[in-house]
């Protein structure tokens, strides 16, 4: 279909109240705009995004991950409102999809219904139980008739169930016409979208109501309904998993990024936390434990370990309150209460509770070097930059400040010093 698609994102969202432009808070790992960004591609070869508020900024975003984009800025000076947004906006394509860039929770198949049919305008509707509140789309004959806003219903227009959703599909030369044709004749001012559904009706053009799933055409507007919608969002991600064969133990509790990719028969644990573009491939993740941009292979992890970006786990053990950042350990065992950050860790190497790998001095970071066949004892430091080879013991309480040789032991201790009836004589006890 030759179709063009128009993303609303121009407002200031002051019922966020935060700094974070609206369109730029995140669900499920996402700036929720960048979701609509996504169904958008997925549909047309021209998107365009619509700003104001902080553009530069939203822009900036937007270019660092997406290409193609056209952006139009707003004259909210003059042209303020939701029909303000399209003045001036150029669409290439027969048929124009508009969507607000904060309802994170549109699907392509929902907009299929809205892109197909041969109306001039289809409009989303929502049937609600209580509609209070809302304006009432007025339909007859299958076709929409008005909208009507909620003080200005009479007693019958209040029991009308279908309240306007907010995305539309609208003929190119629909709007070319009528968006020229708006004014702001009203209480606030505006520029209002929504009129020319009555402009379409007045000119006799069809204007086909289509009905929506509330769910999926939700828009955030507080915080509140942001995290309304990393619910609904958490658990599209978990039941598509668990259909294509993870396993996940007490699901509600776990989050899981939209980034995140899994292989094989994974099993996730209650309180994990799947970060990033983490890729997990037939592993073990196990309660409270948190993932970061890592990949993890044929391997266990947790209960309560942290693995940090840029970590490469295979074949390996990591045991609880273990916290791995920008390493590669392939067939290790790291079983609890360590650190290793910058570190590469050979085959057969075993760490010892406690052990840290010292890789940063108060301005760079450096890197530590650890062979295979390397058993590292409890209570080990190892003071980067240090490379430790193959087939070493390294002995419990050590701090290793040098490169440690092949089939070496390394040991640093201070003798232990005994004084006898100590005890005694600091309690003054006998």
């Amino acid at each position: 279909m030759s179709l063009s698609v128009v993303i609303l994102a121009a407002g200031k969202g002051t019922r966020m109240k935060s700094d974070t432009p609206k369109v730029l808070h995140e669900i499920s790992g996402k700036p929720m705009l960048f979701h609509a960004i996504d169904v958008a591609q997925k549909l047309s070869d021209d998107v365009t995004v619509v700003l104001y508020h902080q553009a530069d900024r939203v822009r900036e975003a937007i270019e660092a991950v997406y290409q193609n984009i056209i952006f139009h800025i707003q004259d909210v000076e003059n042209f303020p409102g939701t029909g303000g947004a399209m003045k001036g906006v150029v669409c290439f394509h027969e048929r124009v999809l508009i969507l607000n860039g904060d309802m994170p929770l549109m699907t392509e198949a929902s907009l299929e219904m809205l892109i197909h049919g041969s109306a001039d305008i289809n409009m989303s509707v929502i049937k609600m139980e209580n509609p209070s509140g809302y304006g009432r789309v007025i339909i007859h004959e299958y076709n929409v008739q008005e909208i009507v806003e909620e003080k200005d219903c009479t007693p019958d227009q209040k029991n009308v169930q279908t309240v306007n959703a907010g995305v539309y599909c609208v003929k190119k030369e629909a709007l070319e016409k009528y968006i020229p044709q708006l004014n702001n004749t009203n209480a606030q001012k505006e520029y209002y979208l929504t009129d020319i559904i009555k402009m379409a009706v007045d000119d006799e053009k069809t204007v086909s109501p289509v009905l929506v799933i509330e769910e999926e055409f939700k828009g955030v507007n507080s915080k509140l309904d942001l995290a309304l919608a990393e619910e609904i969002f958490q658990r599209r991600i978990k039941y598509d998993l668990m259909k294509a064969g993870v396993i996940m133990r007490l699901p509600e509790t776990i989050y899981i990024d939209c980034r995140a990719k899994f292989e094989g028969e994974c099993i996730i644990e209650s309180g994990v936390s799947i970060q990033g573009e983490s890729h997990i491939i037939n592993s073990h993740i196990k309660t409270n434990s948190v993932i970061e941009d890592s990949y993890i292979k044929d391997s266990d992890v947790g209960p309560m370990a942290r693995i940090r970006p840029k970590t490469k786990l295979i074949d390996t053990h990591i045991g609880n309150f273990v916290e791995v950042k920008k390493s590669t350990l392939t067939s290790v065992k790291a079983g609890h209460l360590s650190y290793i950050g910058d570190a590469t860790v050979g085959e057969g190497t075993n760490i010892g509770a406690g052990t840290i790998t010292c890789n940063y001095d108060g301005k760079k970071k450096y890197e530590t070097i650890i062979g295979k066949n390397v058993f590292i004892g409890s209570d080990t430091q190892l003071v980067a930059p240090v490379t430790v080879a193959d087939d070493v013991l390294i002995a419990a309480g050590t701090t290793v400040t040098g490169d440690i040789e092949k089939g070496s032991l390394a040991i640093s201790r201070t003798p232990m010093k005994k004084i006898e009836n100590f005890f005694y004589k600091f309690f003054g006890t006998k």
